[in-house]
């Protein structure tokens, strides 16, 4: 999940089918454009409201109907609205993915 341009662009959905073979499922348009809308209407000004996060649930239901066996949080907002508590698909928090990977390439291990 993330903004229209994530989500619809091949960049990340390509790299992750190409590179590690997963099966990447989108949206609906219809429920791509709810995402997009809550990111930017409300999550960006601050505002996390229940109805969007049931919004944000529903949506993810739908994709684990399709066969999704976790849900990719692409926007650092997300993650103000849906957190692992909310739902038992696994979420993977892609702010928190590369903040981790930062610290491991800058800190020296043996």
């Amino acid at each position: 999940l993330g903004t229209n341009f994530t989500m619809e662009q091949d960049f990340y959905r390509g790299r992750l089918t190409d590179k590690h073979g997963l099966d990447v499922l989108v949206p609906s348009p219809e429920d791509r454009q709810i995402i997009h809308r809550i990111i930017y209407d409300e999550l960006v000004l601050g505002e996390v409201r229940e109805s969007s996060r049931q919004a944000y649930l529903t949506i993810m239901d739908k994709l684990r109907n399709q066969g999704a066996e976790a849900i990719i949080e692409g926007c650092t907002e997300i993650v103000l609205l849906v957190q692992q508590q909310h739902t038992d698909i696994p979420l993977f928090d892609t702010t928190a993915i590369h903040a981790e990977a930062a610290v491991v390439m800058a800190v020296p291990h043996d």
